[in-house]
């Protein structure tokens, strides 16, 4: 029994291992397929992430599955309709960069081409600007449809917007990524140097002579028309004011440039820089001529040059240039230097000034109103109307007050040195040249425009009535002087001496001719009467000091013969001296007059003076005080006689016009002269 209960023992422990061998395998083999599970598990972490991010796009691609059959049998219509346009924009932007490197490069290699190529770009934005919106649309279209029929995921339909915008803004801005804009910059700066490399001031040989032909162009033809190709792509891009400005300033400084050889400085001179129109008077000769070389030969190439280079934009846009071109030049400084000489101060030389300024601008004229007529030229306009108008105005006014001013002159005294007044030649000089060939139509026109502007009506009689009453007045003037002397010789003197300066210097010229042969005769018949007077009453009386009374029938002895003669060449050298010294201070202007006068003087005295030397010579010439009664031979005599009345080297020169008095108003001080003025 202890037997078999052991042997009981023994078989259920083997069991017993047994069932954990199996549940140590049953275990392993557990936990061998967790790790495997674990394994597996950790691999299938990142597919799943994988498929957790292509779910969305997995949920796009079968959203159209779940979307109605009928919007997705229509998104294909939709589409292929956007694409045409879509394709053919797309087309043109490729295009347009393939011109690039054409449009970067420089116009002057080959400007024709580069123009070419410049239209063909400007042909492609306006393609882009006509059919990119409409391309726009069409995408616009399909988006909205996908997104009204769900037939896309938002995202997608976001994006897609977004870009879609960014395709609106480029097309209100630069298509070309500022291609266009560079293109044109390099042919402003090509239009620049076209105009800078031709422009050469002109040569001043020969170019202030009369020329009356018109200057030719100064640009060569093929440059006007490379100009000419130019504006015409910058005027289809709105950028002609630019070039506009550019011709105006490389143009209007070769004017200047040309016209600065002329050394016009003076055309700048102010009313308070002169003191009257004299002190200028070689400025305004040299104005005129610089005036027509300016507009004859420089503003009339510029006219011509702005019109074939601006001839395909309009006549406003060229005549426009031309004005700002002479303005910028100098037209206007030229009108303004003629508006200071009618400022200046009056005086009968202003008169002639006056006349040369208006033949000057009478002689352009035609030019003028050619030239600057257009609206564009209305500042030219006016500065001119107004220089005429001041012009013709200052002239009329002169003239017609030279009256009113010789008679004022009358109250002033005559010169103490008995020679021609100041007034008197420069009023018959004046006159005749009023009267000449090269005034008198000036003035003529100048009045009668200036009385038309008062509805007046004017006969040439009026002028030359007018200039008569003047010389009358002159007449007036010198009688009053001849009676204003206290010395009767001096009168006489006076007298003579402008009675023949009269006669002399009218006979043969235009106012000559108007007084007449007979008042011509009745000078030089005064001239006559006055000089006998003049000797008779001075010179004539000293030989009648020689005396022979007493001497030749003389009984008291020699002694008594040489204190006589002694006594009467005392008298006769005193008389002498005195009338000497007196009249050798007085003038007489007109040699033959002088020489005349001088001889007649000589005559009077000499033989007198050198046959009572002879007869009556030694008895003096011995005494030891001799050289007080034979104080002169007969050539010291005759000689010094002979000198009598010579004009001052200090009055030689230029002629200048007496400054008359005048209601000049109050900003011209009174003018009115001294008592020496006159002389």
């Amino acid at each position: 029994m202890a037997g078999s209960g052991s042997g009981s023992v023994s078989c259920k422990s083997d069991s017993r291992i047994e069932n954990l061998i199996c549940a140590t395998k049953s275990l392993k083999l557990s936990l061998e397929k967790s790790k495997s599970v674990g394994l597996a598990l950790d691999k299938a972490g990142p597919r799943l992430d994988e498929i957790r991010v292509r779910l969305p796009w997995l949920e796009s691609a079968v959203r159209p599955i779940r979307a109605e059959k009928d919007a997705l049998v229509a998104v294909g219509g939709h589409i292929n309709r956007a694409v045409g346009p879509a394709a053919a924009v797309l087309k043109v932007f490729d295009a347009v960069h393939g011109l690039e490197k054409s449009l970067l490069s420089d116009p002057r290699i080959d400007l024709p081409g580069y123009l070419s190529v410049l239209k063909r770009l400007e042909e492609a934005l306006r393609f882009l600007g006509d059919n990119c919106g409409l391309a726009i649309q069409w995408l616009d279209d399909i988006v909205e449809y996908l997104e009204d029929n769900s037939v896309a995921d938002q995202v997608y339909l976001k994006n897609l917007k977004k870009e879609l915008e960014n395709l609106k803004v480029s097309q209100n801005g630069d298509l070309d990524g500022g291609l266009l804009q560079a293109a044109l910059d390099k042919l402003e700066n090509e239009f620049r140097l076209l105009l800078t490399e031709n422009s050469v001031p002109l040569p001043m040989s020969n170019s202030l002579g009369d020329q009356p032909c018109i200057a030719p162009s100064p640009l060569p033809v093929s440059v006007v028309h490379k100009l000419q190709a130019i504006l015409g792509r910058l005027k289809a891009n709105d950028r002609l004011d630019k070039c506009v400005s550019i011709y105006v300033e490389v143009r209007s400084s070769n004017v200047r440039a040309s016209l600065k050889a002329l050394n016009l400085d003076y055309l700048e001179i102010s009313v308070s820089e002169f003191n009257d129109v004299q002190s200028i008077e070689g400025y305004i000769a040299q104005w005129g001529k610089h005036l027509e070389f300016a507009v004859k030969h420089l503003f009339e190439a510029e006219y011509k040059l702005c019109n074939d280079v601006f001839e395909r934009i309009g006549l406003d846009v060229w005549m426009g240039c031309f004005s700002k071109i002479a303005a910028q030049a100098g037209i206007l400084a030229f009108l303004q230097f003629g508006k200071t000489v009618t400022e200046s101060k009056k005086d009968p030389i202003k008169l002639l000034k006056l006349l040369d300024i208006f033949a000057s601008l009478n002689k352009l004229r035609l030019d003028f109103n050619r030239l600057f007529g257009g609206t564009a030229c209305a500042e030219i306009q006016s500065l001119t109307r107004e220089l005429i108008k001041s012009v013709i105005d200052g002239a009329a006014e002169i003239f017609w007050e030279l009256l009113v001013q010789v008679e004022l002159q009358r109250q002033n005294p005559p010169p103490p040195d008995g020679n021609v007044p100041r007034l008197v030649s420069f009023i018959t000089d004046y006159c005749n040249k009023l009267l000449g060939d090269d005034y008198k139509p000036i003035l003529t026109q100048v009045l009668i425009i200036h009385r038309s502007w008062k509805r007046q009506s004017f006969q040439e009689k009026l002028l030359v009535n007018e200039i008569l009453n003047i010389l009358k007045a002159v007449e007036l003037n010198l009688e009053t002087w001849i009676k204003a002397y206290d010395d009767p010789m001096l009168s006489n003197f006076f007298a003579m001496n402008n009675h023949w300066h009269l006669f002399k210097h009218l006979k043969g010229t235009k106012l000559g001719d108007l007084l007449g042969d007979s008042w011509l005769r009745e000078q030089e018949q005064y001239k006559d009467y006055y000089l006998t007077i003049f000797l008779r009453d001075s010179w004539g009386k000293l030989p009648g000091h020689l005396s022979r009374e007493g001497l030749i029938l003389f009984s008291g002895g020699r002694a008594t013969a040489r204190d006589l003669v002694k006594k009467r060449l005392k008298k006769f050298n005193e008389v002498f001296d005195e009338m000497f010294s007196k009249q050798s201070g007085w003038i007489m202007v007109e040699r033959d007059l002088r020489e005349k006068t001088c001889q007649l003087i000589v005559q009077t005295v000499v033989p007198v003076y050198r046959s009572y030397m002879q007869n009556y010579g030694p008895l003096v010439e011995q005494d030891a005080s001799s050289n007080k009664y034979a104080k002169y031979t007969v050539q010291k005599l005759e000689e010094m006689l002979l000198c009598l009345y010579r004009p001052k080297p200090a009055r030689h020169g230029s002629l200048r016009s007496p400054q008359l008095s005048g209601k000049y108003g109050n900003a011209i001080p009174d003018l009115r002269r001294t008592a020496s003025a006159v002389a």
